[in-house]
C-alpha cells in the first residue's frame, strides 16, 4: 500500500494523504485516510471526539467496482478497492468526508436508508452533500465542478439538478448536458 499527497491540483490541505494500491481487508480509516482528523471539515462532524472515533473507525474495502458507503449494521465505511486505486483523488477525498458525516449520523441513531424520502430528499443525505460542497469549494473545485461530482448514477438528470439546488450549487454558473458525464462508469476518471 502507498500514499498519494494531494496538493497536484486541487488546494487540499498537504498533510492529507490517501492510500493507493489498497487491497480487498479491513483497515483502521486513519491508515487509509491519514491526516483527516486535522481537517476542519471532519472537526466540525465530530467535534472533540474526532481523534476518538476516526481511531476507532474500520473501512472495509471490498474487491468489486462501486464508490463508498456506511454500514446500516455498525457504521463502518465500505469502499471499492478500485474506486480507492483508481478515482480521481479529489473525489475520493470529498466521498471519505461525505461518508464520515453519515458515520456521525449513524451513531446518533438516524436511518440512514429512510425509505419514506427520494434519495435526493434524505435529510441524511443533503447534510452529507452540503458539507461536501462547502469542503468542494475550499478546496478549489468550481461550481461546475461541483455539479459534475454530485451527480451520481442512481439518481435521475431531474434528481440531479434538485441536489445541486439543495446543496446551494451557484446554477447560473452551470452548463447542463443533456448526457451523463464519462466520469459515470464504475469510477470517478481523473479529470485534468
Amino acid at each position: 500500500m502507498t500514499t498519494e499527497a494531494l496538493t497536484k491540483t486541487y488546494n487540499i490541505d498537504p498533510f492529507v494523504q490517501i492510500a493507493k494500491n489498497v487491497d480487498s481487508g479491513t483497515f483502521n480509516f486513519k491508515d487509509l485516510f491519514i491526516g483527516f482528523e486535522k481537517l476542519s471539515a471532519v472537526q466540525t462532524i465530530f467535534g472533540k471526539k474526532t481523534d476518538e472515533v476516526l481511531s476507532k473507525l474500520k473501512v472495509e474495502v471490498f474487491p468489486r467496482k462501486g464508490f463508498m458507503g456506511v454500514s446500516d449494521e455498525d457504521g463502518h465505511i465500505f469502499a471499492s478497492k478500485y474506486y480507492l486505486n483508481e478515482g480521481d483523488i479529489w473525489s475520493v477525498y470529498l466521498d471519505a468526508v461525505h461518508e464520515l458525516v453519515h458515520v456521525r449520523q449513524f451513531f446518533e441513531g438516524k436511518n440512514l436508508f429512510d425509505p419514506a424520502f427520494s434519495y435526493v430528499d434524505r435529510p441524511t443525505e443533503i447534510e452529507a452533500y452540503r458539507l461536501g460542497v462547502i469542503e468542494a469549494r475550499r478546496i478549489g473545485l468550481s461550481e461546475q465542478e461541483i455539479f459534475d461530482y454530485l451527480e451520481v448514477p442512481w439518481v435521475t438528470k431531474a434528481e440531479h439538478v434538485k441536489l445541486a439546488n439543495t446543496c446551494n450549487v451557484a446554477m447560473d454558473q452551470i452548463n447542463i448536458s443533456p448526457h451523463k458525464s464519462p466520469k459515470h462508469g464504475n469510477i470517478r476518471k481523473k479529470k485534468s
